[in-house]
């Protein structure tokens, strides 16, 4: 830009107004491919469009036809309504201009039926250029009928045509639409396809709307009202209805259904518990219409994150989509609902629990993760569904309400492994332990205290089930100083004490424990051995004064007695050694370098002591065990040694 002759020095020249261009091919491209995630969406562009433009009709006319009717045939897609219709200078202002919405404004009339729209972005018709080549309009508007139809017709190269027809090509207000498809979209106009995609998106709307095909057959679209806002014969013809739909368009019989009937929320629907159970890591995928127009079928914020059990269909008019409509907009009015929908399934189960058991139980059967989730933040319906919810406990599997009241003192592991090899030394000691390895497990014990009076719940530790254990008779352990010196000995290396008590079963010759800060100085202690000097420095500042893990060596199993008397300390140790690694790998603890040093150190020596028969001495008791010896349950084939854990 040049100044005019005229201008004096610094002056400012006058701007030179444009207008962007769009390049049409090139947005179409963009709503393609980054906008719709499938083409599949320019029926509900067109439903939404005649729908809007009913709604707008009987805002002016409450006595109008709404009647919607789409006819698949000879390659094109018809779509006629009885809409409002649209003028010559709003077919200039509105279709022709890229993001203007007939929505937007009062000057068109249509600003008072706002909140009965579907459409929100003013995209209009420019979608259906995903999959046409031509889109051909002919309206007549309803406020100015004596003016005569108009057609628009638009190509995707982003040209197009607007002339008057004689009043007979539209003789009464509305809009036909008649798209022609693009190279390689013809399989999107196909007929079946069509009906497909309106029934699946139009099924709830509130206008009748029709299809028909090559043979020019209308059938009906719409199927109101919703199937679970239908009068049915009775509740189990009910559900029987509900079941069917579950299965037709979440592909499984439910388990059972939750009405999600939330008018402050502008929600209606239903929800369908999965009859199988399903990750909570797993985001559903749940099916919300807006004003009766389908919206999406994997919305993954309806509900909150612990109703992982269920799949939901709603309609509603209180959410906002996203720019595409293919999602739900996550601001504070999704977050009301969302909250709102999960205190309806908490009162259906408070509802099961007061009245139906055997519905609440078969339900736990299957989900009793999503409750034991849900009760971690929940404390009141922690205690309404403890009677109820099932763990693992050293009592076997039952509920924590019954657990409490036999054991006021509740004892928890953290590892699935570690439960499973203190439970039968627990249950036959009178020991409550609960296996806490298992997902929520471990904060729900922790807030039971809150919610059961009297009761405790601490953590397992070494202490805790070696005082459970019945000791020695003092004179039996002191005859056996000896041995258990040259055990400590040998384990004090790997950070273990030694320890001597009777108990059951007694097919478990030594048992193997420790706590988290003995499995942590474990830990510390292990990659203190790896490190470099500056880390080993500040590794071993870091040693702390934590209880040392624990070899409970069981004097009522025949073989550790044995071991107990053999009169040669080397052989002992080694099969102390031996020992120790049985209950390591029987607690499934991970194994240190020295701790496989010591196994590898411990089977040699047996092996070496088992070959050289001529040069050792009969040790007594080495030998077949005395009558004394012998454990009531045992025998003399394989099982018997396997149970005296030889």
């Amino acid at each position: 830009m040049t100044s005019s002759t005229g201008a004096r020095p610094g002056a400012a020249t006058p701007a030179d107004a444009r207008s962007f261009q769009v390049d049409l091919r090139g947005l179409v491209d963009l709503l393609s491919h980054h906008l719709y995630s499938s083409p599949r969406v320019y029926v509900r562009e067109l439903l939404q469009n005649a729908v809007d433009a009913v709604t707008a009709r009987r805002a002016h006319d409450p006595q109008a036809g709404a009647h919607i009717r789409l006819t698949a045939a000879g390659g094109a897609l018809t779509v006629e309504d009885t809409g409002i219709g649209l003028t010559a200078d709003e077919v200039h202002t509105l279709l022709a201009t890229i993001g203007r919405s007939s929505k937007r404004g009062g000057e068109h009339g249509l600003e008072t039926a706002r909140r009965e729209f579907l459409g929100q972005f003013g995209i209009g018709l420019l979608a259906c250029f995903v999959v046409a080549r031509e889109i051909r309009v002919i309206t007549r508007s309803a406020r100015t009928p004596e003016a005569g139809p108009v057609e628009w017709r638009a190509a995707d190269d982003g040209s197009y045509t607007v002339r008057a027809l004689p009043g007979e090509a539209r003789p009464a207000p509305g809009t036909t639409v008649v798209l022609r498809p693009r190279p390689g979209a013809e399989e999107w106009l196909a007929p079946g396809r069509v009906e497909e995609l309106a029934r699946d998106f139009g099924s709830l709307l509130p206008y009748d709307i029709t299809f028909a095909g090559e043979d020019g057959t209308p059938r009906e679209v719409t199927d109101r009202p919703a199937v679970w806002e239908r009068r049915h014969p009775s509740p189990a013809a009910r559900r029987v209805a509900l079941a069917g739909h579950c299965a037709e368009v979440f592909g499984f019989t439910p388990l059972d259904t939750i009405d999600l009937d939330v008018p402050v929320a502008g929600v209606r629907g239903v929800a369908y518990v999965l009859p199988e159970p399903t990750s909570p890591a797993h985001r559903a995928g749940h099916r919300v219409h807006l004003k009766g127009m389908l919206l999406t079928d994997h919305a993954d914020n309806l509900l909150p994150e612990w109703a992982f059990f269920v799949r939901a269909v709603i309609d509603t008019d209180t959410l906002r989509p996203t720019a595409s409509r293919e999602n739900l907009y996550d601001d504070d009015t999704l977050a009301a609902v969302r909250d709102a929908l999960g205190t309806r399934i908490r009162e259906w189960l408070a509802e099961l629990a007061a009245g139906e058991p055997e519905r609440l139980a078969a339900f736990l059967r299957v989900h009793h993760l999503g409750v034991k989730s849900l009760a971690r933040h929940d404390t009141g319906l922690l205690d309404l569904m403890l009677p109820w919810l099932p763990f693992e406990t050293s009592d076997g599997t039952t509920d924590l309400a019954e657990f409490a009241a036999a054991h006021p003192e509740i004892h928890f592991t953290r590892t699935v492994e570690e439960f499973r090899q203190i439970a039968p030394i627990a249950a036959a000691h009178g020991l409550g332990v609960v296996n806490a390895g298992y997902a929520y497990d471990a904060e729900l014990l922790a807030l039971l205290p809150r919610i059961r009076a009297g009761v405790t719940v601490t953590e397992l530790d070494a202490g805790a089930v070696t005082d459970r254990l019945d000791p020695v008779d003092p004179s039996a352990e002191l005859a056996l100083a000896s041995f258990l010196a040259t055990a400590r000995t040998r384990l004090d290396p790997l950070d273990c004490d030694v320890a001597l008590r009777a108990f059951q079963p007694v097919a478990v010759p030594a048992l193997y424990l420790d706590d988290r800060q003995s499995r942590q100085e474990r830990d510390r202690a292990l990659a203190q051995e790896n490190a470099d000097a500056l880390w080993n420095d500040i590794l071993s500042s870091l040693r702390g004064s934590a209880p040392r893990a624990r070899l409970v060596l069981n004097h009522h199993n025949p073989l550790v007695r044995r071991i107990a008397g053999l009169p040669d300390a080397e052989l002992a140790g080694t099969a102390v050694e031996s020992l120790y690694g049985q209950a390591l790998l029987r607690a499934q603890r991970p194994l240190r370098p020295a701790d496989s040093t010591l196994l590898n150190r411990a089977f040699l020596g047996l092996l070496e002591w088992a070959t050289h028969t001529g040069d050792r001495p009969e040790a007594p008791g080495s030998g077949p065990p005395a009558a004394e010896d012998r454990s009531p349950t045992r025998d003399d084939g394989p099982r018997g040694r396997e149970e005296d854990g030889r």
